[in-house]
């Protein structure tokens, strides 16, 4: 679906129609394109606005924002690239895709582009380089990939007795190979089996914890994909439900109800998005701004769900969580 929207980030969830900027003086057009949706997208336009803001831009006011999001369909997204260039818009903010990111670029060699992805951006061929992205791109790179070893490690003192571990991955997301090597990896040093589950959609949901209690699989681990974060709640329920210990790449899965969390911050990730997208906008290229990478990985846990599993959390691992739900 296509949304045309002008998206208000303060003061409440209220979206007006594009044709509302004929009224206004022209101003800058930041487009976003997404691999979800805007209500799943909501956090991060927030933080992205306020990054944005933190530069001198406030949407509304002297930018306005252009959205495209493929509803998880990410065969859709060559095509919303496309209208977004169509659009002449001045800037392309990829909200947290990485078939997005690459959509995007493949649509344009001169537009600045501002990506957030989970993965090494240059492995992707998105830059030519963390410090030197050089051409028309550059962004944020949460760096999920090179976490995969330590969760498993984390999962793993956790529930120490968990000799087989589900891994849930999305078949769509280019990044699900490598990380499902990384995943079969550290199970391997910590003398542990590996059972991959599937799902590229909600509807995937329930046949994959099936898969797992039928296998009975002591423990989940959950890579990081969009169409995973966006039902976080739902991922939640379904672990609770079949008594399956669960970490996430993020704290609000943690915050839902899985037991761990461990990943850099989406929030602090999509502020510093917005920040470069502003940067852009003053006049500085894209190529010459160095690829943000996170400076710290957060540890959450969930002690209540932690009991109702009949678990015992090390206190090795409550001291060094950065946050404890209790």
């Amino acid at each position: 679906m296509r949304r045309r929207d002008f998206i208000t980030l303060f003061g409440g969830a209220t979206a007006w129609p594009l044709a509302a900027r004929a009224q206004q003086p022209a101003m800058p057009v930041v487009g976003l394109l997404a691999g979800g949706t805007l209500e799943a997208d909501a956090f991060r336009l927030s933080a992205f606005g306020q990054g944005l803001s933190e530069t001198g831009y406030v949407e509304g006011r002297n930018v306005a924002f252009e959205y495209r999001g493929a509803e998880f369909h990410y065969d859709r997204l060559s095509v919303l690239a496309s209208e977004l260039v169509r659009s002449r818009v001045a800037v392309i903010a990829v909200l947290a895709s990485t078939p997005a990111s690459l959509a995007a670029k493949a649509a344009s060699r001169t537009i600045p582009i501002v990506f957030y992805v989970g993965a090494d951006p240059v492995k992707l061929g998105l830059v030519a380089s963390m410090n030197r992205p050089g051409g028309n791109v550059t962004g944020v790179s949460a760096l999920f990939n090179v976490t995969v070893k330590k969760q498993f490690e984390l999962l793993h003192q956790a529930v120490p007795n968990a000799t087989l571990i589900g891994l849930l991955v999305n078949p769509a997301n280019q990044n699900t190979e490598s990380d499902t090597s990384d995943a079969q990896a550290a199970a391997r040093a910590l003398g542990r089996k590996l059972i991959v589950v599937q799902a590229s959609a909600q509807s995937d949901f329930e046949t994959a914890f099936t898969t797992l209690a039928d296998k009975r699989a002591g423990a989940l681990l959950v890579i990081a994909d969009n169409v995973f974060h966006s039902q976080v709640d739902q991922l939640a329920v379904l672990a609770a439900r079949h008594q399956l210990p669960m970490l996430c790449p993020w704290r609000e899965c943690t915050t839902a109800g899985g037991l761990m969390s461990y990943g850099a911050s989406l929030v602090d990730g999509h502020r510093q998005q917005g920040l470069y997208v502003g940067r852009i906008l003053k006049g500085e290229k894209p190529g010459d701004l160095p690829v943000v990478q996170p400076t710290k990985f957060e540890l959450a846990l969930n002690l209540k769900a932690a009991k109702a599993l009949g678990l015992t959390v090390p206190l090795t691992l409550q001291v060094a969580a950065d946050e404890v739900i209790e």
